[in-house]
């Protein structure tokens, strides 16, 4: 049996299991009562509503909802305790438990991954690492990260005072000086500033944890806890990595590029403080397309009209993640992840974010994809970072161009745990394809 073959009949065995756990629950609700089948069902409407409520409105209806997502499972829970119900839910919960394990097997690759291909370097001699003291909240200070870092022989340069410093040329003149390493302790942003001037002139870059997600130390494996723990790439312990860098309009990206929806979120005065309370805001504009211009997207023959969102990666993230907010397995592929929703209504934008639908989604792996509006230029939301950009936009990726020095002793990329995804689940259980090669 092969692995398409045995990822099917997982598939199958996990829709049976749910199956046979809702009938379970039907089952013991109507043996007690067929008063309390219907309580319990149109309590579970209920709770499915006020989540699409709390995702897709603002105001007291999104209050509302969440009073609702709170009391409903507590009343279920009571409910069940006072009519002798809580042996028969255990049993179904379990079941529901293993069709989830199931799930995870049948969509869970076969092939395995290896990894990014490492190569053992010396130290550098000369490093020179640039550090903002504001970013993560106050981590260059709470971690002394300067202190330690010049301990190791390093230049550091603080980005602090009113003046705004243009971080770039200050890289590119430490190079200039005789700098063989490049080191930034900051956000993704300033991150990606830095990987551009490195990638330009072939020092190798060292990443320092410090900003507030850190998703591109994540994703090379750092530790995002302790932050002077990266400075261990600067001893005699350490490896280099080959990335891939993200372009767009002629400015470096690591990350990802965001347009649409998730960019006005970007745009957001509040974004800073608390990026997901501002996302959530902005959320209902995405359920209903109601802001920003409407875009147009070209990918590898593939045109998408108005999308709601659109977000292009530095290499394509996990599966079941619409907000760039996951993991990437590699940085090396050579492509760039390209992600686009596109809802005709706010129930079916609400199935795209839960993973219950692909109808609307484009999803492909290309070297390039252009963005292009009727409006002059865009918001963009650019590793976090809110920039307008003329249009058309052209994102490019460039293979291989970036060499990033890394402790060899680091936490890692943990194999990618995939998403309970119910389209994806019932393709892969479905006999129609066995058909269709027939």
């Amino acid at each position: 049996m092969n692995g398409s073959a045995r990822q099917a009949w997982w598939a199958r065995l996990a829709l049976l299991l749910v199956a046979l756990g809702v009938l379970g629950l039907a089952v013991a609700a109507a043996s007690r009562d067929f008063r309390l089948f219907l309580v319990v069902a149109v309590a579970a409407v209920a709770f499915v509503v006020a989540g699409y409520s709390f995702l897709a409105f603002r105001g007291w209806r999104r209050t509302l909802s969440a009073v609702l997502l709170v009391v409903l499972p507590l009343g279920l829970v009571v409910l069940v305790a006072l009519n002798r119900l809580v042996l028969p839910v255990l049993l179904c919960v379990g079941v529901f438990a293993l069709a989830v394990a199931a799930s995870r097997v049948a969509l869970t690759p076969e092939d395995a991954d290896d990894g990014m291909p490492e190569r053992v370097v010396p130290p550098p001699r000369h490093p020179f690492v640039i550090m903002n003291p504001r970013s993560g909240g106050g981590k260059v200070a709470r971690f002394d990260l300067r202190a330690k870092a010049e301990a190791l022989g390093a230049e550091v340069a603080m980005l602090e005072g009113p003046e705004i410093i243009d971080v770039a040329e200050l890289a590119r003149q430490a190079v200039a000086r005789g700098a063989d390493l490049l080191g930034v302790a900051g956000g993704d942003g300033t991150q990606a500033l830095v990987a551009g001037v490195a990638a330009d002139l072939d020092v190798p870059l060292m990443v320092i944890s410090a900003g507030t997600r850190n998703h591109f130390a994540l994703d090379l494996g750092l530790d995002r806890e302790d932050p002077s723990t990266c400075l261990a790439a600067l001893g005699e312990d350490a490896v280099e990595l080959r990335v891939d860098l993200g372009v767009i309009a002629g400015r470096t990206f690591v990350n990802n590029a965001s347009f649409g929806a998730y960019a006005a979120a970007v745009q957001s005065p509040g974004y800073r403080e608390d990026k997901a309370r501002t996302t959530l805001e902005v959320l209902p504009d995405l359920l209903s397309g109601a802001k920003g211009p409407q875009l147009r997207l070209d990918v590898d023959g593939v045109v998408v009209d108005h999308p709601q969102a659109v977000l292009v990666s530095d290499n394509p993230y996990g599966m079941g993640d619409l907000a760039g907010l996951g993991r990437r397995a590699r940085l090396d592929s050579g492509q760039l992840g390209v992600v686009s929703v596109s809802a005709a209504s706010a129930r079916q934008a609400v199935g795209l974010l839960r993973g219950a639908t692909q109808h609307g989604l484009v999803s492909v792996t290309a070297p390039e994809a252009v963005i292009s509006s009727e409006a002059p230029e865009i918001p963009v939301g650019i590793d976090g970072e809110s920039v307008m950009v003329p249009t058309p936009v052209r994102c490019s990726v460039r293979p291989r161009a970036l060499r990033v020095r890394v402790p060899r002793d680091r936490p890692g990329v943990p194999p990618r745990r995939p998403t309970w995804n119910w389209a994806q689940l019932w393709r892969l259980a479905s006999f129609s394809r066995r058909r269709a090669r027939r």
